[in-house]
C-alpha cells in the first residue's frame, strides 16, 4: 500500500447544484476531483445500503447487497428524461424538489418520495417500451439478475412483499411469505411482468440494476482520475432485513447483540440486533460473508469492516420470556474467540482479495485481536486523540505501525475542528507539543498544523473528515442517539459553489501542499 490520504464523506454528504437534496451515485466523481484538489488520492463513504422509510442510519440497512435507490440519479437513467420527469413531479413536485435541494440538511423522506414518484414512472416506461419488445436494454437487465441473483433474487422479493404490507418486516407477514413458501420464492426466481406483486418483484431488480451500473460508472470515472474508493461493511444486518429473512437458520434472532460493561456503561449495551450463528454458517463456509466481501471488492478498492472484535466475540443478551437479561460472549473462550476470528477474516480476505480490507478496531480491544490483524496483514484503526501511553501521553504517530490507518476523528466523533475544542487543556498541550504548534495559533492556521501532524504519521493511510479539510465543525453522528441531527449532515454548499470560492480555493491547496510533502 503507498502512502497517501483520503477523505471521508458519507455518500448523502455530497451536494452538487443538480443534486435532489442528497448525495448521488454520480456524484462521486465531482466529489473526488473536489477533493483531489487537497491532495486527497482516495475517497471513503459510508454504507450505502438500502434503508427503511423512516431510517437514516447506513448501519441500520434492509440489505447487505442492495444499494438504496435514493442515491440513484435521475437524469442518468435513460427512461427519466426531461418530459417524464415534469409530468411525474408536476408543480407541486418541482417545488418540493427546489425545497429538499435548498434544505441544509437531507430530508430523507421528501427526497425518497420524490425519486421514488419518478423512478415509478421510469419502470413503467421502461416495461412498455423494453420488457415488452425484449429489447437489448431488456435483456441487459435480466443478466445483471442472473449475475447477482444470489442476492438479488431474495431482496427484490423481499422488498416487494414489504411494501405490499406497508412497509412491515417479514416476522409480522403471513406465514407462507414470512416462511419462503416455494410458490412465493416462484416469484423472484421467474420474475415477470405479471400486473401484481411478480411486476413489483422486477421493478425492485430494475431499480438495483440502475443504482449498480451507475456505481460501476462512477468507480470506472474514479480509477481515471487516479482516486481509490473506499468503503465501510457493516458488522451484521438488522433482524427484519432481507438477509435476516432469506438465511435465518444462519442467525440467532432470539437474542439481541451488544456491547459488554464498561466504564460507560454498568450493563453492558443492547443493539437490537441479531447475531451470527457460527455453527451454522460454518455448515457452507462462510458463504454468506465470503459473497458479502465480494460484493464490497466490486463496489470498492478497499472497505473497511465495522466492529471488527465481534467477528472473534460476540457479546448478546437473551431476549423474551423468561430471558435472564445477562449477557455472554459467543464463543465463551478465548481459544475459541482466536479460532473464530481468524477463520472469519481468512475467509473475507480470500474473497475480497489482498490488500483490499481495513478493520476497525477501536474501543475495548483484546490484545489477541490485534495479534491476529497483524499476522493477516491487516490494517487497524489509530485516532490520534485516543492514541496514549499509560501515563496519558499522546503516541507520536510518527511512530505508528506503517500497516494501519491514522485519522483525527471518524464519523462517530466530532471533527477536530471542534473536538479540538471539547478536549482538557493538557491534553491539547500535550498533542500540540508532538509536532511544535503554538496554542495560540489562529484558528486555520492551527487546523492546517493539525492535519501536516496527522500527514506526518507513519501510517500508510491517513484519513480526514470532510469537515476537517473544509474548516466545518459539524457532526455526522451522536452515538446512542436518535436525533434529526444525526446522518443528515451535507456540504454547506454545492461543489460548484465552493470552487467558485477564493478562500476554499485557498484552503484546498494548502491542504494538498502539506499531504505531497508528507509523500502522501
Amino acid at each position: 500500500m503507498a502512502r497517501l490520504s483520503g477523505v471521508t464523506i458519507p455518500l448523502f454528504s455530497v451536494r452538487t447544484r443538480a443534486d435532489w437534496g442528497i448525495g448521488q451515485i454520480t456524484d462521486l466523481p465531482a466529489a473526488a476531483d473536489f477533493f483531489l484538489r487537497a491532495g486527497q488520492r482516495l475517497v471513503q463513504v459510508l454504507p450505502a445500503h438500502e434503508l427503511a422509510d423512516g431510517e437514516t442510519s447506513p448501519y441500520g440497512a434492509l440489505s447487505a447487497f442492495a444499494l438504496d435507490p435514493i442515491y440513484i440519479t435521475v437524469e442518468a437513467t435513460p427512461e427519466a428524461d426531461a418530459e417524464l420527469v415534469a409530468r411525474a413531479l408536476g408543480d407541486e413536485g418541482r417545488a418540493e424538489l427546489e425545497r429538499v435541494r435548498r434544505s441544509p440538511t437531507v430530508d430523507y423522506a421528501g427526497v425518497r418520495a420524490l425519486k421514488r414518484r419518478v423512478l415509478r414512472e421510469a419502470f413503467t416506461c421502461f416495461r412498455e417500451r423494453e420488457l415488452a419488445n425484449d429489447t437489448a436494454r431488456a435483456r441487459e437487465l435480466f443478466a445483471f439478475v442472473e449475475r447477482e441473483g444470489a442476492w438479488l433474487r431474495d431482496h427484490a422479493l423481499y422488498a416487494a412483499l414489504r411494501a405490499s404490507h406497508a412497509g412491515y418486516g417479514w416476522s409480522t407477514w403471513p406465514a407462507h411469505e414470512r416462511d419462503r413458501a416455494p410458490a412465493v420464492l416462484e416469484l423472484a426466481s421467474a420474475p415477470r411482468d405479471d400486473g401484481g406483486l411478480g411486476t413489483q418483484v422486477l421493478e425492485e431488480m430494475y431499480l438495483q440494476w440502475l443504482a449498480h451500473e451507475q456505481w460501476r460508472t462512477a468507480r470506472a470515472e474514479l480509477k481515471r482520475a487516479g482516486v481509490s474508493l473506499m468503503g465501510d461493511m457493516p458488522f451484521i444486518v438488522g433482524g427484519e432485513s432481507a438477509d435476516v429473512w432469506a438465511h435465518r437458520d444462519q442467525f440467532q434472532t432470539d437474542v439481541s447483540l451488544g456491547a459488554p460493561p464498561d466504564d460507560f456503561s454498568a450493563d453492558g449495551q443492547s443493539w437490537g440486533l441479531p447475531a451470527y450463528l457460527w455453527p451454522a454458517m460454518d455448515a457452507d463456509d462462510l458463504a454468506w460473508l465470503r459473497a458479502r466481501a465480494a460484493h464490497s471488492a466490486e463496489l470498492f478498492d478497499r472497505f473497511r469492516i465495522d466492529h471488527v472484535v465481534g467477528f472473534f466475540r460476540q457479546w448478546v443478551k437473551e431476549e423474551g420470556p423468561g430471558a435472564s437479561g445477562r449477557g455472554r460472549f459467543d464463543p465463551p473462550e478465548e481459544h475459541e474467540q482466536r479460532a473464530r476470528g481468524e477463520k472469519v477474516l481468512r475467509a473475507m480476505l480470500e474473497a475480497a482479495g489482498p490488500r483490499s480490507v481495513i478493520a476497525e478496531d477501536l474501543g475495548v480491544i483484546p490484545p489477541f485481536v490485534r495479534e491476529t490483524m497483524s499476522r493477516l496483514e491487516l490494517p487497524g484503526y489509530k485516532v490520534l486523540p485516543w492514541e496514549r501511553d499509560d501515563n496519558a501521553v499522546p503516541r507520536d504517530p510518527r511512530a505508528f505501525p506503517e500497516l494501519s490507518v491514522s485519522t483525527w476523528s471518524t464519523h462517530d466523533t466530532l471533527p477536530i475542528t471542534q473536538w479540538w475544542y471539547e478536549l482538557a487543556d493538557w491534553e491539547r498541550e500535550r498533542l500540540a507539543k508532538l509536532d511544535g504548534i503554538p496554542l495560540d495559533l489562529p484558528e486555520g492556521e492551527r487546523e492546517l498544523a493539525l492535519l501536516r501532524l496527522l500527514f506526518s504519521s507513519r501510517s500508510e493511510l491517513t484519513l480526514v473528515l470532510a469537515q476537517e479539510i473544509l474548516g466545518d465543525k459539524a457532526r455526522i453522528n451522536l452515538p446512542g442517539t436518535v436525533t434529526a441531527e444525526n446522518w443528515t449532515w451535507r456540504l454547506t454548499r454545492p461543489i460548484e459553489d465552493l470552487l467558485e470560492d477564493p478562500a476554499v480555493v485557498a484552503r484546498l491547496e494548502a491542504v494538498k501542499r502539506l499531504a505531497v510533502a508528507s509523500s502522501r
